[in-house]
């Protein structure tokens, strides 16, 4: 596929550099929208609302010219019926392992993608809107007192979902997974490489 220009409704250094390992430009605007979980709201339902509102934000904040896709995206972590949000704490970084440790969960990340057309000019024929979610089960092996301890003291997991980041020191916990390791990190390459094409009518 040719190298794009992405603009990525995203502040997640993740995403961004997972784009670029596929050669193409990254453009970050990133949009805030209210995230807060609604009483009753189920995982699927609650991450098709928040990327529905970032897309909506991204396009309403986007430059006219100067990028082929708009790219916005979530990842929610489940256990339960459960939604593990970002630990606000120490203490909920310690809680949210605990209860993954020795245990399944799954992670989804949905993206929405939206050419130049779609999102300028909605009623023309040459824009385009694409939304997908992927889910991943996780596995986590049992887990030591001593490590959950020393990993959030390690800082990393504080901005994740669930409270940890399977490219970091919290791979080590990972017995397997089952499904897309990329939609984990926070964007599955495989689909977004497919729907950029399909989008753009490349293929």
């Amino acid at each position: 596929m040719r190298s794009l220009d992405i603009l990525l409704a995203s502040a997640s250094p993740r995403r961004r550099a997972l784009l670029e390992t596929l050669g193409h430009r990254v453009l970050v605007e990133a949009v805030a929208v209210d995230e807060d979980e609604r009483p009753g709201e189920g995982a699927t339902a609650y991450i098709e609302r928040v990327v529905a509102l970032k897309l909506a934000a991204a396009i309403a904040h986007a430059p006219a010219t100067g990028w082929d896709a708009l790219l916005v995206a979530d990842t929610v972590v489940e256990l339960d019926g459960a939604i593990l949000h970002k630990p606000v704490d120490a203490a909920d970084g310690r809680r949210m392992l605990r209860t993954l440790a020795d245990r399944a969960h799954v992670v989804t990340t949905r993206f929405a993608l939206a050419t130049p057309g779609g999102a300028h000019h909605v009623a023309t024929p040459g824009g385009a809107r694409h939304f997908e979610s992927v889910a991943t089960r996780v596995v986590f092996r049992a887990l030591w007192d001593d490590e959950i301890d020393a990993y959030v003291a390690s800082g990393e997991g504080d901005d994740k979902a669930g409270g940890y980041a399977i490219q970091g020191g919290a791979g080590a916990f990972v017995s397997r997974i089952e499904g897309s390791y990329g939609a984990v990190v926070g964007l599955p390459l495989s689909e977004v490489s497919v729907a950029l094409r399909r989008l753009l009518g490349e293929v």
